[in-house]
């Protein structure tokens, strides 16, 4: 799992070292493994390390300090070194050792932006060691405009150069992922004791490439994380499975008011979803016509028109495909809320929902949906986040807020797809392909939710083991069906060299994954770790 802080608590956790006077030995390990991911990304990539091109940008903070360190050493290591003081001073004593292993060092003026900017661009490594945790906004002066020359001049398809962050990309918010100004994007961030939070949400993800966390020696002091990140202990942990002497109603009944007369499609794609996750029976409610193409499509789901009193499940899912004027199936999303079971409650259901919620209620909207609870609950004239722009714009804030306020479990989708607990906990998946973007993706997701909420049953051991209290369980399912939903996405679009897929490929992909995930703590075949994670 990756944990991920604030900058406050990263900085506390400091504290009772720096008050040890141990400032220089947490600036030389970091340093040091940064220092190291260089080396051990370029060859990756096959490139060598003698003679290769380094910039690093460095400003005058520790984070400055901390990339001039780690240049000292990879000069040491053959490398051509040049720092481009962005800040004009820098921290003295890294400057000096950067300056005895034979580095170049020259101060940021208006004069020396042009010729500094093309040695940038001409660079096989860049450290961007400019804004650290600490600081407030982003770019500014002769900086920004050094890093517009860089975006503006750089090739749309890259090159042999890479850009590697220093703890975070400078102008990206370490507690909301806010970016601020221009932002050289990363392929790697090497963050040091523990991740930010910002690298994991959007937009800061967008910037953040890998992400690689270098212990320094603070972890003892850190706190409990503000986001986590399930990996693929936490994925085989959390996976039910049937006992053996399991039945269809003792693997979960999922109930599903979805689809509509004009939309009959989501119906269909959220009671595959479910199938393909594991629930054992799945009771659809809806308009005739569409039970219709439910039955044609899955002949497992038993369906019928009447009534959430009337039918007996272990959770609901309510919301796909359905719109303001589909009255009887927002009537049975509205009952289905009452009978204070787990809900999934996705698209049409949202606006029609009442303020108050519970934590096992799971709220699944996109950007712009989720701008249009908020303003329905904070009022239109206070509501920061008054469109998906503002959304997008500070994702993991707009998620936190609306989980606050509904009393809900709130899943924001996208690219890393956000769950807020209203008590605090909260989870980033990053496991998709950007073919996921595509009409009825959502409703296979809430479908997938829905299924393992129905067989989330009373014991909460599994989650206890991982430090996730009662009510944090609804986050963590939320956050293992985006998992789910993410890696079967990829597998799908893998299956087709890379290529685009839909909505409809994703649950047929789900029961191969579902069954390697659960292999996966043992054999270890994962491609991500505790350590090292891609963006996507």
């Amino acid at each position: 799992m990756i944990n991920a802080y604030s900058g406050t608590q990263v900085r506390a956790a400091e504290e009772p070292l720096l008050d040890a006077g141990r400032g220089d030995v947490l600036m030389q390990r970091a340093a040091h493994g940064l220092a190291n991911a260089v080396i051990t990304e370029l060859r990756s990539r096959g490139r060598r390390i003698y003679g290769t091109r380094l910039v690093v940008l460095a400003g005058k903070g520790n984070n400055g300090g901390d990339g001039l360190y780690a240049a000292a050493f990879l000069a040491a290591r053959g490398m051509r070194t040049t720092a481009v003081l962005t800040g004009g001073a820098a921290h003295p004593a890294a400057l000096a050792a950067f300056k005895r292993a034979g580095g170049r060092a020259e101060e940021l003026t208006e004069l020396a932006l042009e010729p500094l900017a093309a040695e940038t661009l001409r660079a096989g490594v860049v450290i961007d060691a400019i804004l650290g945790t600490g600081a407030n906004g982003g770019l500014r002066g002769s900086a920004a405009t050094l890093v517009e020359a860089v975006l503006e001049a750089r090739h749309p398809a890259g090159g042999d150069g890479f850009v590697v962050a220093c703890d975070l990309p400078s102008g990206v918010n370490a507690d909301t992922g806010k970016a601020a100004g221009p932002v050289l994007p990363a392929d790697l961030t090497v963050t040091f004791g523990g991740a930010k939070a910002g690298l994991l949400a959007d937009p800061g993800a967008d910037h953040a490439g890998r992400v690689h966390v270098v212990p320094i020696g603070i972890e003892e002091h850190l706190p409990a994380p503000v986001l986590r990140r399930l990996g693929e202990a936490e994925l085989s942990g959390l996976l039910p499975h049937p006992a053996r002497r399991a039945h269809k109603y003792s693997r979960g009944v999922l109930g599903i008011v979805a689809g509509s007369v004009q939309y009959p499609g989501a119906a269909v794609l959220a009671c595959r979803g479910a199938l393909a996750a594991g629930v054992g029976m799945v009771r659809y409610l809806g308009p005739p016509e569409v039970a219709d193409l439910v039955r044609q499509s899955c002949p497992e789901v038993v369906c019928s028109d009447g009534s959430v009193a009337d039918n007996r499940v272990q959770a609901w899912l309510v919301g796909p495909g359905m719109g303001p004027e589909d009255h009887e199936q927002l009537a049975r999303a509205g009952d289905a809320i009452e009978t204070g079971l787990p809900v999934v409650a996705d698209a049409g259901a949202l606006p029609a929902l009442p303020q108050k919620l519970a934590p096992h209620v799971v709220l699944t909207p996109h950007a712009g949906e989720l701008a249009a609870l908020l303003k329905r609950l904070e009022g239109e004239a206070d509501a920061r986040f008054g469109d998906r722009e503002a959304v997008e714009a500070a994702t993991f804030e707009a998620v936190r807020k609306a989980a606050g306020l509904t009393g809900a479990t709130v899943l924001l989708k996208g690219p890393a797809t956000l769950v807020a607990g209203p008590g605090g906990g909260a989870f980033s998946q990053a496991d998709g392909t950007p073919w996921l973007a595509t009409a009825g993706s959502g409703d296979v997701l809430a479908g997938v939710i829905g299924a393992l909420l129905a067989q989330a049953g009373p014991a909460v051991d599994r989650f206890r083991l991982l430090g996730i209290d009662d009510d944090g369980r609804w986050a963590a399912l939320a956050a293992l069906g985006a998992a789910l939903h993410g890696i079967a996405g990829r597998a799908a679009s893998d299956a087709r060299s890379g290529g685009p897929i839909t909505a409809g490929a994703v649950p047929d992909a789900i029961p191969e994954i579902w069954g390697k995930v659960s292999m996966l703590s043992n054999s270890g075949a994962w491609k991500r770790n505790s350590h090292s994670q891609p963006l996507r």
